[in-house]
């Protein structure tokens, strides 16, 4: 098989064919897709366009966030199963490691973190809404930063949190990161995590224990989740103008 160059950045995004690579069941609603995509290195926080296209050429198409380090292939993209989703029930109910989809990016530039970037770094997310800051976490570990770094992480239950034993090994290097994981069902997996939603009042006593601002805030989740978390930043003193959001919504 010919493989295309990788695409330059800057350039027009174009479509490119690619198969999957693997599949890794994440929890019992995500899986993890790895797919060896031919486009630009991408920055931790951006994601691709993903589309299907049937027999008759009905086209489904779906961003995923890219949950994998710069630099690193095949690229990661967790996609979690919603009900009448066209794209996520194709994956969860029918991909198989050899198929092909359609990937074109990487996109954004606004949600994005580089080490350059500083810190002290604060990181929500509600279910899903941890793929993009799971990529800036690897991206810190990657070069051994020891940038200042909070997780606020909301998930259903503790077998509902993506990447969970990866993210206690994170926590458990000791270089700056410390790591929260609020249940909202079920009883959370340590004593140093959060039993219910996180809250306004979750958020500031969380905030004051970690006895640092934020230079830099990002929020992804659902969007009732990230309007509750910036809300909640903005009263508890942290600028909006520190705050970037990304919001998902509606079936995939």
């Amino acid at each position: 098989m010919t493989v295309p160059p990788v695409q330059a950045a800057g350039a027009p995004l174009r479509w490119h064919e690619v198969p999957i690579a693997r599949i890794e069941r994440r929890t019992p609603r995500v899986v993890s897709v790895f797919v060896d995509a031919p486009i630009a290195r991408h920055v931790a926080g951006q994601h691709v366009d993903v589309r299907l296209t049937a027999p008759d050429g009905y086209q489904a198409q779906r961003s995923y966030s890219i949950a994998s380090s710069p630099g690193v292939a095949p690229l990661e993209l967790a996609i979690e199963q919603l009900e009448d989703g066209e794209v996520s029930t194709y994956i969860h109910e029918s991909a198989a490691v050899g198929d092909r989809l359609e990937v074109r990016g990487p996109i954004g530039g606004h949600f994005t973190w580089g080490l350059a970037d500083g810190g002290p770094l604060l990181l929500v997310a509600g279910g899903s809404g941890m793929a993009p800051l799971m990529a800036m976490l690897r991206a810190r570990a990657a070069v051994d930063a020891r940038v200042p770094a909070l997780l606020l992480y909301s998930a259903r239950t503790w077998d509902d949190v993506i990447w969970r034993d990866e993210l206690l090994a994170l926590e458990a290097r000791d270089d700056g990161l410390a790591v929260v994981l609020a249940t909202t069902r079920g009883v959370p997996g340590r004593a140093t995590d959060v039993a219910g939603r996180l809250d306004a009042e979750r958020v500031h006593a969380r905030l004051t224990a970690w006895k640092r601002r934020p230079r830099h805030a990002y929020v992804c989740g659902a969007n009732r989740f990230v309007e509750a978390m910036t809300q909640a930043l903005v009263r508890d003193g942290v600028p909006a103008s520190m705050i970037r959001a990304e919001r998902y919504g509606g079936a995939s």
